[in-house]
């Protein structure tokens, strides 16, 4: 039997330009897909009323280490060095697969709540075979549409992380692709990618392997270049290059380093953009490079990175980015006396940014980051009655800068709804008690390793 739901008379910010911005309009869902989207429509359908409410697209976050809800602010003074040691080298070694679990059932649900209806689970914590399951069962749990990227063990930083010889086991990843992820469909939840460290980190044996690993299985790449007093050094887009590894099939996070040469290569190759603006600022990864990405014709994504060190909400990284990246622009332009360049980022673009660019970034454009009809139906509303939001003069200027987790009043995934009337739809309790739980569990273990 089919089942129709019918948002009506929300603000509508489809961010498909086709369908356009509708001050007043109606979203029809028919099966977990949107099935039209126009200033009024008439079903027989579950009808929602939308009034007062923004309707945005589910926002969009391309790079998530989602293990690590269970330390949540552990390192909240932390560079980027000081992690990889507080981090890396002293509690990931101590997760079991009962805290991934946690922490990925908590993590995902987290996003959920703040309206981020698509995660790239980023997962370099798989110490044992154990490890993926459970944080893939945590994710189809939540009911969260999440690209699984399969990372390495950190059970020794030096192992890992100093010229590693350790590839990904890759006999392991095909388990994995054939127990999860063997019947992908057009309208799966869950999508599967590779997680690698790269060039710098691993030798160039490890690296090519784990490269010829993802496209034997015809599985995305995603891996950190470019960020910090370290890996901005290590010309890692260059490296790959020479190993002839480039393609449209990689993503590229943080970005904060490359040359202009390995801007040019990653457009040239077709790869991809994840920036994490708030993590780069605050931990010493760099600017966030939004405006270098569309300068040279990328469609740049945001994404949180580590809940250990930042919030886990879209609206922080949209105005982190925006934030930052015309403070640096102003300051140029006041150095050189000009007057700012009519580049300069918008409120707008940066929930473009958010959403559909997001989507791409993750490839999964074909079926969310924007109210098309024809995607699944990724849904979120927004509460712009609210007195921090309210009165609204521009909906993308009041959801991208005024707007914050608070105000997620509904949001919906694949058209089933997620959450509520402000409440998730899951059993939170149950989520908190077990994350905290691997919180006591984790800080005893570290005590005891001590």
């Amino acid at each position: 039997m089919t089942h129709r739901i019918l948002l009506r008379a929300g603000h509508v910010l489809s961010m498909d330009p086709a369908v356009g911005d509708l001050p007043r309009g109606d979203v029809l869902i028919e099966d977990g897909k949107i099935a039209a989207v126009d200033r009024e429509i008439s079903a027989d359908a579950e009808v929602l009323d939308m009034t007062g409410r923004i309707v945005i697209p589910g926002f969009v976050d391309s790079h998530r280490h989602t293990w690590e809800a269970s330390i949540r602010n552990v390192a909240p003074d932390a560079t980027l060095d000081d992690y990889f040691v507080d981090i890396l080298d002293t509690f990931a070694p101590l997760y079991t697969p009962e805290d991934v679990y946690a922490a990925n059932l908590a993590g995902a649900l987290e996003c959920l709540n703040a309206g981020i209806t698509t995660l790239v689970d980023w997962s370099h914590i798989n110490n044992t075979p154990e490890h993926p399951d459970a944080a893939i069962r945590a994710l189809t749990e939540t009911g969260i549409r999440a690209q699984y990227a399969y990372g390495s063990a950190n059970t020794s930083l030096a192992d890992y992380w100093f010229e590693s010889k350790i590839a990904i086991p890759g006999d392991d990843v095909r388990r994995i692709r054939t127990e999860y992820f063997s019947s992908d469909s057009d309208d799966g939840l869950l999508t599967l990618a590779l997680a690698t460290r790269g060039p710098g980190f691993c030798v160039n044996d490890v690296v090519t392997s784990e490269w010829s690993l993802a496209r034997d299985l015809g599985i995305p790449i995603t891996v950190h270049v470019a960020m910090g007093r370290l890996a901005g050094r290590f010309g890692m887009v260059k490296q790959l290059h020479d190993l002839g590894l480039l393609g449209p099939d990689t993503t590229y996070i943080h970005c904060c380093y490359l040359s202009e040469e390995e801007w040019r290569m990653v457009a040239d190759s077709g790869g991809t953009v994840s920036i994490a603006p708030q993590v780069e600022t605050q931990m010493g990864h760099g600017w966030p490079p939004v405006m270098k990405a569309i300068e040279h014709g990328l469609r740049p994504s945001l994404s949180i990175d580590v809940v250990t060190t930042v919030p886990g909400d879209m609206f922080t990284q949209i105005r982190a980015a925006f934030g930052a990246e015309r403070a640096r622009v102003n300051a140029e332009s006041w150095q050189a006396d000009v007057p700012v360049p009519e580049t300069m980022l918008t409120a707008r673009q940066m929930l473009e940014i958010a959403t559909r660019n997001g989507a791409h970034v993750a490839g999964l454009e074909d079926r969310t980051g924007s109210l098309t009809p024809g995607k699944r139906a990724d849904v979120v509303a927004i509460d712009a009655t609210a007195l921090n939001v309210a009165p609204v003069h521009d909906a993308a200027a009041a959801v991208a800068l005024s707007a914050d987790v608070s105000n997620v009043e509904r949001v919906i995934v694949d058209g089933v709804v997620r959450k509520r009337d402000g409440r998730l739809t899951a059993d939170v309790a149950r989520a908190r008690r077990l994350v905290e739980e691997s919180r006591e569990r984790l800080l005893a273990a570290k005590e005891a390793r001590a």
